[in-house]
């Protein structure tokens, strides 16, 4: 696969383990940038706080956002994201455990290009790392934003 970088945006140390194993077992070897919130997240996108100085022309080829986080959950940091020119294009999927039809709905209302229900069984969700890693970061087709 292409060296592009995958944003996984998860404050669970369990889930954040259980998608680097599944990445892993899939042979993805992009770089994997790693955020615990949506405030880690916008960091690294907008190049501030502990980012602050970060080349803004490399951008993720995907986000995958967890939706029930510290701080800035993923609804909000995916606002932020559509409401800025030079992340507004950026595919994000959101990647939750939540089953809730309300999480659902505000996702796709606020951009999100995906939903996906994060699966319990382990061979599942290898098969869905897998699937997302082919979509999103070798078959799909983005434009890529210049910052200013």
């Amino acid at each position: 696969m292409s060296n592009n970088i995958i944003m996984v945006v998860e404050d669970n140390q369990d889930d954040l383990d259980l998608t680097l194993r599944a990445f892993a077992k899939n042979n993805i070897l992009n770089e994997i940038v790693i955020a615990r919130d949506g405030v880690e997240a916008l960091d690294y996108l907008f190049a501030t706080g502990a980012h602050q100085g970060r080349d803004l022309r490399v951008m993720p080829e995907v986000i995958l956002l967890d939706l029930k986080m510290p701080r800035m959950g993923g609804i909000e940091a995916l606002k932020r994201i559509r409401s800025d020119a030079r992340t507004k294009l950026l595919p994000v999927v959101v990647l939750t455990s939540s089953d809730e039809e309300r999480d659902m709905i505000d996702s796709y209302e606020c951009g999100v290009n995906s939903y996906i229900r994060k699966p319990v069984d382990f061979n599942q969700f290898v098969d869905a790392v897998r699937q997302l890693s082919l979509y999103w970061v070798v078959l799909n087709q983005c434009p890529h934003i210049l910052a200013p």
